[in-house]
Order: structure tokens, then C-alpha cells, then sequence
């Protein structure tokens, strides 16, 4: 499915937004969610010594024993372990739910380094911290993209975070390896991290493969299906993949902007016309993701459309 392209991911600049920028940044993150569902933002906050220490964290965490990482220490369901699969037999990954609250990090962590491991800790958390000040500066500048502020303090306050970590081992081959699958993300914003070992592509609506460049002060953006459920199909949760090649070990971490448990995923009234019927049934952010895991939803292609599309 789909050939690759030279085009490139939009970039976005958010070192230094101000009221007379505000607006063209504003129209460009709009702009690239509709057409996209995604693009590069320059965001230079993180200090260089937290960028540095975030994949030093990752390294130590990945090279603990296996039943240390198999250990299941997430109150989400579905965010263990994952590794040692023939499907993708380079990936690794785990998460850690409510980065952002540091006594969570700490139970967690402790878990895993029964000695302790303070470093990590606040390293996991101070990295968090400043990347969920760009995920609220764009989720609250896309309500007003849209025309509903109004429910501004009720979206800002229905959501979780989630950190999932990954380390992706290179093939020792220059032709290209599957790393990970080819998937939407179920959650409202995902905001990737990486090393600069390249992987990650992006499928256009046009169905081509976009290739991403990731430098030190760049993140990705991207929407997800509970975004493009919420906003009547109006932003975009785009199809991507990680193709792995050459000996360098891809480290990554992802902040996933997820629904607060009971929350019901439905398209405000205002976004919805005979222009724009409605897509898809209210639905329950966590019974969308037992869907995704379940037999029926791992053969899915569209588990958004298959679980509740109108």
C-alpha cells in the first residue's frame, strides 16, 4: 500500500509564539491536521541536557533483564510490555500512564529498580512536563481553529497522558525491515520524540509514504482517532509505520493524549450540519481500545469506522 514521495512533513515553529504571530501559527497547525494529520514542530523549551538524559533513561530502561520489563505496572489496560514478537521482531516498547504525576513515575520506577532509581524518575517526569505545555498550547488553539472555545475548560480537563517508550534494533541490513505495523494511534494527540535514526513514515491521503528527518528540536504531531471522531472528520488520523534499516538502534518516546476514563468521545453540535452529517456514534474511549485489541479489531483496516462509524 502506497509508494514513496520526496514530499515533506509541514514544520511548524513554536519557539517563539506571540500575538502577532499567534494567528499564522494557528492556520498552519489547522491546515496540516486537515491535510495530514500530522507535521514537524520546532520546539526548542526542553533544555539540551533533559533531551540528552530522556534517551539515556530509555537505554537503561530497555536494557534491564525481560522479567523486569514484563512486569505489568499500568492501571491502563492494554499498555504492558511489548517485545519479542515474530511480527515485529525489531520492537520494543512500554508505557508508564500519568507521566505528569511524579509520585506515579516514582511507584512505577521503584517497581523496576527495587533499590531505586531517582534519576530516572525526574528525568521521565521533567520531560513530560514540557512537552504536555506544547500538546495544551495546540489542542487549545485547534478549538478555536474550529469555533467551539466554548468547550475549551470541559476538553482540557477530559483528558490523561500517557508515555510509551520504544526502542526499535537496527536489521544489520541496508533493504528496509518492518519495525512497527502500519496503524492509526486511538488517542487524541500523540507528540513523538526520537534520536536521529530515521524509520517513521507517514502515508498521505494520496496514499504516498512520507519519510521523517527527525533533528533535536523537532517533534511530530499527530492526530488521532478520538480527535478525528471528535472533530466530525475534520482533522485527519493518518495511516504511519517505522521501517527500520542499516545497524543504529532507533530510541522513541511518544506522549499520548488520552480520554479520562468514562469519558464519552462525540462531535460537538457545532460541528456537525448537512455539510458535515455525522460520522461516528458517541463512544467510550476504553471500549474503543478493547475493541482494538480484540480479535475482530486486529483485523480491522479502519477500527474507528468498523467500532462506531455511523
Amino acid at each position: 500500500m502506497g509508494s514513496e514521495t520526496s514530499q515533506k512533513l509541514p514544520v511548524i515553529d513554536f519557539t517563539n509564539i506571540n500575538l502577532a504571530n499567534k494567528e499564522l501559527v494557528k492556520s498552519q497547525i489547522y491546515d496540516a491536521l486537515v491535510e495530514y494529520g500530522c507535521f514537524e514542530a520546532t520546539f526548542d523549551k526542553i533544555p539540551l541536557d533533559l533531551r540528552k538524559a530522556i534517551f539515556g533513561s530509555l537505554e537503561e530502561l530497555f536494557d534491564l533483564p525481560l522479567e523486569k520489563k514484563q512486569v505489568n505496572v499500568c492501571k491502563m489496560k492494554h499498555q504492558g510490555y511489548v517485545g519479542q514478537s515474530p511480527y515485529v521482531p525489531l520492537f520494543e516498547s512500554l508505557s508508564i500512564d500519568y507521566p505528569n504525576d511524579f509520585e506515579r513515575v516514582n511507584t512505577i520506577t521503584n517497581i523496576r529498580w527495587p533499590q531505586g532509581n531517582l534519576n530516572f524518575s525526574k528525568t521521565i517526569h521533567s520531560f513530560t512536563e514540557n512537552v504536555t505545555e506544547l500538546d495544551e498550547m495546540i489542542r487549545k488553539m485547534i478549538l478555536e481553529s474550529l469555533g467551539v472555545e466554548k468547550y475549551m475548560e470541559e476538553h482540557m480537563n477530559s483528558t490523561d497522558y500517557l508515555l510509551r517508550v520504544m526502542k526499535y534494533k537496527g536489521p544489520q541490513t541496508s533493504d528496509p525491515k518492518i519495525g512497527l505495523l502500519t496503524h492509526t494511534d486511538q488517542s487524541i494527540f500523540t507528540i513523538l520524540y526520537q534520536n536521529e535514526v530515521g524509520g517513521l513514515e507517514v502515508l498521505t491521503k494520496d496514499e504516498k509514504w512520507i519519510s521523517y528527518n527527525p533533528s533535536p528540536n523537532s517533534f511530530v504531531v499527530m492526530s488521532g482517532d478520538s480527535l478525528h471522531a471528535w472533530s466530525n472528520g475534520r482533522l485527519h488520523s493518518p495511516l504511519h509505520r517505522v521501517m527500520m534499516s542499516g545497524n543504529e538502534t532507533r530510541y522513541c518516546v511518544a506522549l499520548f493524549t488520552i480520554p479520562k476514563d468514562g469519558c464519552i468521545i462525540k462531535a460537538p453540535e457545532e460541528l456537525v450540519d448537512k455539510d458535515h452529517p455525522l460520522l461516528y456514534k458517541p463512544f467510550d474511549f476504553a471500549e474503543l481500545l478493547n475493541y482494538r485489541y480484540s480479535e475482530k479489531g486486529l483485523r480491522d483496516k479502519n477500527i474507528l469506522r468498523a467500532y462506531c462509524g455511523v
